[in-house]
């Protein structure tokens, strides 16, 4: 259940410029990173063999990908705002990523958001512009910084 639930599109646009409510903790465990590696194929042993990661990483522990961190967004923005109108939404790009800090399995993720833009789209959409940061517990440097564009359609 979404942390902000509003009922339209108009009582979503008042909060245009404003910062949501702070995201739950998201557990980022071995079987995500596995499970992601599977997904893109992307299997660099830094991310899934956890011995060869305690024995040569710097971490001395597996990494997940930076497009995890990336792909959580949609997610992890559910679980913080609700449109109970909206009958569908989908990602429509970014204009900024940036992976400060690397996502250590058994990561605590949470997501915090301001919302900078609300536009028209179409006869019965809106595009949005979130400034998203999602944080690590316990660390300065956040996992991912993004400026994500998505469209909502009543």
């Amino acid at each position: 259940m979404a942390k902000l639930e509003l009922e339209n599109f108009e009582s979503f646009r008042v909060l245009e410029g404003q910062t949501l409510p702070t995201g739950d903790w998201l557990t980022v465990t071995q079987d995500m990173i596995n499970d992601f590696a599977k997904a893109t194929m992307d299997f660099q042993w830094i991310h899934i063999d956890v011995k060869k990661a305690e024995k040569h990483s710097p971490f001395k522990k597996p990494v997940a990908h930076g497009f995890m961190s990336l792909a959580l967004l949609s997610k992890l923005l559910q679980d913080v705002v609700k449109v109970k109108s909206a009958k569908m939404g989908v990602n429509y790009g970014l204009n900024r990523v940036r992976f400060p800090s690397p996502v250590l399995v058994d990561s605590k993720l949470r997501l915090v958001c301001t919302i900078q833009k609300i536009e028209n789209y179409g006869d019965r959409g809106l595009k949005i512009t979130w400034n998203s940061v999602v944080e690590i517990d316990g660390s300065d440097k956040p996992a991912c910084v993004a400026e994500f564009i998505s469209l909502m359609f009543e």
